[in-house]
C-alpha cells in the first residue's frame, strides 16, 4: 500500500465503508502519516514524513542519510545551515518539484543549500537555468599521452610548473605586442614622408623607406611568432577540431594573428607599387585597429576577466532590458527637449534625431556639457531625463552585482579547493594497478567533480591514466 493512502474496511458494505481512525492504521500508515520536526539553526519547521519521502534520493527523503542528523533528547532534525533557504526547500517537498529561490537569499548560498539537501544534479541545472548561469560543460581530454601533456601545458596553467612558465611568457608577449601598438602612434614615431629628390633635368623622384627595417615592426613579428607558435601547438594537440574553433578564446587568438599576415602583404604589395596607396592605407588602418583586441588574450590567464566575461553572459538579459530602457527614454526626451527648444533661435537642438547623443549622455549621468537646454521648459525636461536615467540604470544593477558576487565566490572556492596533477613532458606516466583499473575507465574527461564538504567545492583536474583522488565528504556526528 502506498504512503499516505487511507485503507477502508472490508467487513461493511461496500456503501457503507469507512476509514479507519488513526489508532487502526497498520504500522506502515502510522509511519508516514507521523510528523517529524526539523530545526534549522534554531527554526524549527514541522511536516510529515510522506512529504519528506516523495523525493526518496535527498537528504531529507532517505531516513539512512538524515538519522545522522536526528538530536533524540529533543526528538528532532537539526540542521545548522540557512534558515531563509529551508522555506524553499521545504516547499519544494511540499509542493512537488516547485523550487523558488527566496529574494533575500544570494544565489551562490542557495546553491550551497541546493547541494547539502541534495536534490539532484538534475535540480540543480534546471535551477542554474533558472537564474542565468551557463552550465560547466565536460571539456574532453586527447587520447594521446603526448598531446594531453602539449593540451596541459598550454591551457591549463596551473596544472604544473612549466605550464605556469609558459603562461607567464605568453602574457608577457600580450603585454610587449599592447605596448609597441600605443607607442607607435606617438608622433616621435611615426613614419615621415621622405622628400622627392631633384634632379638636374628638372625630374623628382622619391624611394619609399622599406617598412620591414622598421623596429616596431620586428618587435611585432617575434611577437606574432609566439602567437603562432602557440596558436599552432593548441591546434594540434586539441582534443576535437571543431570544439577548438568554437571556443571564443581561440577565435580571439586568430584576430590577434591574422592583422599581422593582412598588413604584411598589404605592405609587400604597396612597397612592389602594385596597389594604390590611399585604398591601401585606409585598408591597413582598420586592420591596426582590430590589433588592439588582443588585450583579450589576457582573459585566458586572468580569472579577473573571466569572471567579468561570465558576468556578462549570465546577465544578457538584464542588459538588453537596460538597452531597451534607455531606448525608449532616448526617444521619449529627445522628442519632448526638441518641441521644448523649438522656438528658441539659439538652440542647439534642430532636429529630434541631434537630440538623441544629448538624451544618452544625460540619462547615463555623464554631462559633457556640449549640448544643453536654455528655455524653461527644455530644463525641466532635462531634469526629468536625468533622474529617469538614474532610475533606469539602477533598476537591472542588482541583478548584476549578484551575479558577479556569485562567479567570484564560486571562482575563489574553486582555487582553494583545486587539486592538480602535475605533468613533465617527456615523463612516462606510471600506470595504474589492476585494481585500480575498473575506477579509471570513466575518468576520460577533464571535468569538475563536485563533492559536499562542508560548504566548499572540490574541483580535481586528472587525465585518464591518473587514480581519482579520494574526496572527504564529512564526518558522521552523533548528535
Amino acid at each position: 500500500m502506498s504512503c499516505g493512502s487511507i485503507q477502508f474496511s472490508s467487513s461493511l458494505p461496500t456503501n457503507k465503508r469507512q476509514p479507519r481512525y488513526a489508532v487502526d492504521l497498520e504500522p506502515a500508515d502510522q509511519e508516514c502519516t507521523e510528523r517529524v520536526v526539523i530545526n534549522i539553526s534554531g527554526l524549527r519547521f514541522e511536516t510529515q514524513l510522506k512529504t519528506l519521502s516523495r523525493f526518496p534520493a535527498t537528504l531529507l527523503g532517505d531516513p539512512r542519510k538524515r538519522t545522522r542528523f536526528f538530536d533524540p533528547l529533543r526528538n528532532e532534525y537539526f540542521f545548522d545551515r540557512n534558515r531563509p533557504s529551508f522555506d524553499a526547500i521545504l516547499y519544494y517537498y511540499q509542493s512537488g518539484g516547485r523550487l523558488r529561490r527566496p529574494v533575500s537569499v544570494p544565489v551562490d548560498i542557495f546553491l550551497e543549500e541546493l547541494k547539502f539537501y541534495e536534490l539532484g544534479e538534475e535540480v540543480i541545472e534546471l535551477y542554474k537555468d533558472d537564474e542565468g548561469l551557463p552550465r560547466e560543460e565536460e571539456r574532453n581530454l586527447p587520447t594521446s599521452e603526448y598531446q594531453r601533456q602539449l593540451w596541459l601545458l598550454f591551457e591549463y596553467p596551473e596544472s604544473s610548473g612549466p605550464a605556469r612558465t609558459i603562461a607567464i611568457v605568453s602574457v608577457m608577449v600580450i603585454l610587449i605586442s599592447i605596448i609597441i601598438f600605443c607607442l607607435e602612434t606617438l608622433p616621435e614615431f611615426r613614419e615621415v614622408p621622405p622628400e622627392p629628390e631633384q634632379h638636374a633635368n628638372g625630374s623628382a623622384d622619391s624611394k619609399a623607406p622599406s617598412p620591414f627595417t622598421d623596429p616596431f615592426f620586428m618587435v611585432e613579428t617575434l611577437c606574432i611568432v609566439w602567437f603562432s607558435f602557440e596558436f599552432t601547438l593548441r591546434f594540434l594537440s586539441c582534443p576535437s577540431k571543431a570544439a577548438f574553433f568554437k571556443n571564443i578564446m581561440n577565435l580571439i587568438d586568430v584576430v590577434a594573428i591574422a592583422p599581422y599576415f593582412i598588413t604584411l602583404g598589404l605592405d609587400l604589395a604597396e612597397h612592389e607599387g602594385s596597389s594604390q596607396q590611399a585604398a591601401s592605407l585606409a585598408i591597413l588602418r582598420v586592420i591596426r585597429l582590430v590589433r588592439v583586441f588582443r588585450i583579450f588574450k589576457l582573459s585566458r590567464h586572468s580569472k579577473g576577466l573571466q569572471i567579468l566575461g561570465q558576468t556578462l553572459h549570465a546577465s544578457l538579459r538584464e542588459l538588453g532590458l537596460l538597452i531597451f530602457f534607455l531606448l525608449i527614454g532616448v526617444i521619449l526626451f529627445s522628442s519632448s527637449v526638441f518641441f521644448a527648444e523649438v522656438e528658441d533661435p539659439d538652440t542647439v537642438f534642430s532636429s529630434i534625431p541631434d537630440a538623441f547623443w544629448w538624451a544618452v549622455v544625460t540619462m547615463t549621468t555623464v554631462g559633457y556639457g556640449d549640448m544643453y537646454p536654455s528655455t524653461i521648459g527644455g530644463k525641466f525636461v532635462g531634469s526629468l531625463c536625468a533622474i529617469a536615467g538614474v532610475l533606469t540604470i539602477a533598476l537591472p544593477v542588482p541583478v548584476i552585482v549578484s551575479n558577479f558576487n556569485y562567479f567570484y565566490h564560486r571562482e575563489n572556492e574553486e582555487e582553494e579547493n583545486v587539486q592538480y596533477i602535475h605533468v613533465t613532458c617527456g615523463q612516462p606516466v606510471q600506470q595504474p594497478s589492476l585494481g585500480e583499473t575498473d575506477s579509471t575507465k570513466s575518468n576520460q574527461s577533464l571535468s569538475k567533480t563536485e563533492s559536499y564538504q562542508g560548504s566548499d567545492d572540490l574541483e580535481v583536474l586528472t587525465h585518464p591514466n591518473a587514480t581519482q583522488p579520494e574526496t572527504y565528504t564529512g564526518a558522521l556526528t552523533d548528535v
